[in-house]
């Protein structure tokens, strides 16, 4: 039993249940440390994730894994082009009594894996902007609040160009983090390849529960952040915007829309979450240097002369620390 009502108590027990977490974690994804890390650090955060990489990296093994390990409800939704929002959030049907009854969505989920969720039009993408943002869904005037806690975890493939949809700066901006799944090490592509080709199973346990999450959510927002690290994550995203006081001559090159208030709410988040996570009861400048580019990637526009000298967003970031 995990005693929430003494936060210093907490914080010593989430640093251990994130340590289980890791090597339950670990016994199906070998490597991908960074990501896992991230991915974590969203969901005690109460943040939505947006996860890049090329086909056959385990995107939607690692998100059920965790799903797995966090003992949640888990749906994936496969977007499609042909995808309806009804088939995301539920539909009214006719009952036997000749009623309406709202049959619920896949959305109706702890953790929702939207995979490639480029790949279906704008307005099917906008079904899930109101349950990312508000924690509930509306159908006919009705409202329908979704559990607690509750995840939207997507992937996007970044080489497919052909029927995809890039997602509207408007969504892009309810995902807390978007992380990119790079190609394994040679030494871990070894270890995936013998794990999989033989006939070992591997059982996950489940680490933490929904009322222990929510728990560990709540004692981050209590976590105290000092003035000057308040005054970095912003002044950092002002940084970011273009033609505007504090923007560097790099900026104005490269930049033609920096990031909203949002990001700075986002990086003193993910801050407090890294911070308890690495043990320490306050985040400090390097906590929110540590999830800037997680927090900032997905909301900078480059400009055509960035992607003509093939400038990335993480270069772009690089510049402002």
């Amino acid at each position: 039993m995990i005693d929430f009502n003494n936060d210093k108590k907490a914080a010593d027990t989430l640093v251990l249940k994130v340590n289980e977490l890791k090597e339950e974690i670990g016994k199906i994804i070998i490597g991908q440390d960074e990501v896992v890390n991230g991915l974590i650090t969203s969901i005690l955060s109460n943040g939505h994730a947006l996860l890049i990489g090329v086909p056959g990296l385990a995107k939607t093994l690692l998100i059920k894994t965790i799903s797995e390990a966090l003992d949640l409800s888990f749906n994936r939704v496969q977007f499609t082009p042909d995808l309806m929002p009804s088939d995301i959030i539920g539909s009214e049907i006719l009952d036997d009594a000749k009623n309406f009854k709202f049959n619920k969505g896949p959305v109706f989920a702890n953790i929702v894996l939207a995979d490639e969720i480029n790949r279906t039009p704008p307005k099917t993408q906008a079904a899930l902007l109101e349950a990312m943002q508000e924690k509930n869904v509306t159908l006919s005037g009705t409202k329908y609040p979704l559990g607690l806690p509750f995840f939207v975890l997507a992937t996007q493939n970044p080489i497919e160009q052909e029927g995809t949809y890039p997602l509207p700066e408007a969504q892009l901006d309810r995902f807390m983090f978007n992380m990119i799944l790079d190609y394994p090490s040679k030494k871990d592509e070894i270890s995936i390849v013998k794990a999989t080709t033989s006939e070992k199973s591997v059982t996950i346990n489940p680490v933490l529960n929904q009322k222990e999450i929510i728990g560990f959510q709540d004692l981050v927002k209590r976590v105290p952040v000092s003035d000057h690290v308040y005054d970095y994550a912003v002044t950092l995203v002002a940084k970011t915007r273009a033609k505007r006081e504090l923007a560097t001559p790099f900026i104005n090159d490269y930049l033609e829309y920096g990031a909203g208030p949002r990001a700075s709410q986002y990086l003193i988040i993910g801050a407090k979450t890294n911070a308890l996570i690495k043990g320490k009861y306050s985040p400090d400048i390097e906590d929110v240097q540590s999830v800037a580019k997680m927090v900032l990637r997905h909301r900078i526009v480059r400009n055509y002369k960035a992607e003509s000298q093939g400038i990335s967003a993480d270069e772009i970031i690089e510049s402002i620390f």
